[in-house]
């Protein structure tokens, strides 16, 4: 069956088709753009008009490309910014009118499972325990599984757009993050799950595949050479060095920095180093499989 998968997430629309049998997608086109669906979002207003017609220029240009390859399936979703906006479900309902693509809104607990599932599929080594962080442009995931088997999920209130947006200085966003994964660690522990210490911790989405990205110089993104590239906390630490001192027009000019991630990178950066030292890790793996081929795979089953 051609199937496509859109996931809509606050930062990043992406578009996969594929063929899918039983067990297997092959890949024939991905398409992704910046649309910062989250941009000027306010707890009154919830998603800006601005936004809303950047992500809906997008999904016009997706519903193009679907027709283009004949899709016979299309499974869409929403994230973070949609879930919580006042005016997600007008937004949903917009969407379907203005390109006929329907949009389930998921939940952070749903959005971890199917995350999950997309990165195990792109892994080039089987991991018995795994803790897979998902950065976002308005949430952050966290799921620790053994064998495959989800042992404790959770969605934090940690975007690149929100704090970026909401917080400004490194100083404030390092803050609020410390604030919000201050209590993590203690309900992993009442959750009775101990993360082994043979645990290897993936990162995926566009924080993790930019620092990829950047540690090669990557010019032309090749998401084959990015997906389970091994980096360091060190390496890691070392790009944050980098940008830090410079602006955002400065930092356009470095290899591999995907246009629109000027400003967010910082925010994402401090995530993922948070959550390195939080947890004890010194390296992780990058997945650029994730949300999107979960829904792929997922299906009819969303």
């Amino acid at each position: 069956m051609r199937c496509a998968a859109i996931d809509l997430g606050t930062n990043t629309a992406r578009l996969l088709i594929g063929d899918y049998d039983s067990s297997h997608l092959a890949t024939l086109c991905v398409e992704r753009e910046i649309v910062r669906l989250g941009g000027g979002f306010t707890d009154e207003q919830g998603l800006s008009e601005n936004a809303q017609l950047r992500a809906l220029g997008c999904l016009k240009r997706f519903s193009g490309i679907m027709k283009e390859f004949g899709v016979q399936r299309v499974t869409a979703s929403a994230t973070s910014a949609v879930r919580d906006a006042v005016n997600g479900r007008i937004f949903v309902e917009r969407v379907f009118i203005e390109t006929g693509i329907r949009l389930t809104v998921i939940d952070g607990k749903l959005e971890g499972i199917l995350t999950l599932k997309g990165v195990i599929s792109g892994l080039n080594a089987i991991h018995d325990s795994m803790v897979v962080i998902d950065v976002g442009g308005g949430s952050t995931e966290i799921t620790i599984s053994e064998h495959g088997n989800i042992l404790y999920d959770v969605s934090l209130p940690l975007g690149v757009v929100r704090l970026t947006e909401g917080f400004g200085t490194p100083e404030a966003m390092s803050e609020r993050i410390a604030a919000i994964l201050g209590d993590l660690h203690a309900s992993v522990i009442s959750a009775g799950v101990c993360i082994k210490p043979d645990a290897v911790m993936i990162a995926t989405a566009g924080t993790a595949t930019t620092l990829a990205a950047i540690k090669m110089e990557m010019v032309d993104y090749d998401y084959r050479k990015v997906n389970n590239l091994l980096m360091s906390r060190v390496e890691i630490a070392e790009v944050y060095d980098r940008l830090i001192v410079l602006n955002r027009e400065e930092r356009t000019l470095i290899p591999g920095l995907e246009a629109g991630r000027e400003d967010l990178i910082i925010a994402g950066i401090l995530i993922i180093l948070h959550f390195m030292d939080l947890l004890g890790f010194t390296w992780l793996k990058v997945s650029d499989y994730g949300l999107l081929e979960g829904l792929a795979l997922s299906g009819d089953d969303l």
